[in-house]
């Protein structure tokens, strides 16, 4: 990758989320493999040698991110549907209440 398009690539990019395997399982050999770059080239990695796998390590977490979201989205939709055929069922019941009581 030439050192243009690496520019470009970081030039806007924030720093990555803290690196624990436990909060990232589907990135987690990305994220041995970025660490296991920065131990072995202490200086090399501010000069690009581990750039490709940051890369690499960005898209996996947006990929992860969007798996989590689709998850969110759909779990929501079940409880709005919960929510709502509760607040139905709670407005016959006090209708049928006040029927009863008029």
């Amino acid at each position: 990758m030439s050192s243009v398009v690496r520019f470009e690539y970081f030039r806007n990019k924030k720093m990555h989320p803290p690196l624990t395997i436990h909060r990232h399982p589907m990135c987690a050999e990305i994220i041995e493999l970025f660490q296991k770059c920065h131990t072995e080239h202490p200086i090399g990695k501010f000069f690009g040698d581990c750039t490709d796998l940051k890369i690499k390590l960005d898209k996996c977490f947006r990929q992860e991110k969007a798996v989590k979201r689709k998850a969110n989205f759909e779990e929501s939709k079940k409880l709005k549907e919960r929510l709502q055929a509760y607040r139905k069922e709670s407005a016959e019941s006090r209708a049928e209440n006040n029927f009863l009581h008029a």
